[in-house]
């Protein structure tokens, strides 16, 4: 009898302006089909104080990538499980390939503290500045409107209700 496979369930792919951001292991919570749910720990080198937040070794991400949606959303919670809130990447559509899992982040960010009293817009600087609007207007344009509806589930409460398995 062989002892379990240490492999990961799927391999998540950053891509950012067409070059790889990060890459990093995560395990399968669920996929049906359209939406995929993985848990993976802080995969970044050191800790990353962002002001409001900080993601350090330790923390854990449950995060929701979509087939048909231009964003993903990512619970954060601390090694010792307290809930730091969620962060909201605005993205083309995650692309599932067996245990591959690629996602192009388009630089809009959503931050919604644990209690849903802070929603922060982030990175529209990077956005505009990014040349998005000229070589693909469509996608552009599909990422400003994911950014309004994420704020707008942000505020209503309701990133709790799609950051759950």
């Amino acid at each position: 009898m062989s002892a379990p496979s240490a492999e990961p369930a799927v391999e998540i792919t950053l891509v950012k302006a067409g070059r790889t951001k990060i890459r990093y292991p995560a395990e399968l919570v669920a996929d049906d089909g359209v939406r995929l749910t993985v848990r993976a720990p802080w995969a970044a080198e050191g800790v990353r104080d962002f002001g409001f937040v900080r993601f350090e070794p330790g923390d854990v991400f449950t995060e929701h990538y979509w087939r048909d949606r231009w964003y993903a959303v990512k619970e954060v919670r601390s090694g010792d499980g307290t809930l730091k809130g969620w962060y909201c990447d605005v993205t083309r559509p995650a692309a599932v390939d067996g245990t591959a899992v690629v996602v192009e982040d388009l630089d809009l960010d959503l931050w919604v503290s644990a209690d849903g009293g802070e929603v922060l817009r982030l990175d529209e600087d990077e956005f505009a500045a990014s040349g998005l609007a000229a070589s693909d207007p469509e996608a552009a344009e599909r990422a400003s409107l994911a950014l309004d509806e994420l704020e707008g589930l942000g505020r209503d409460g309701i990133v709790r209700l799609l950051s759950r398995a």
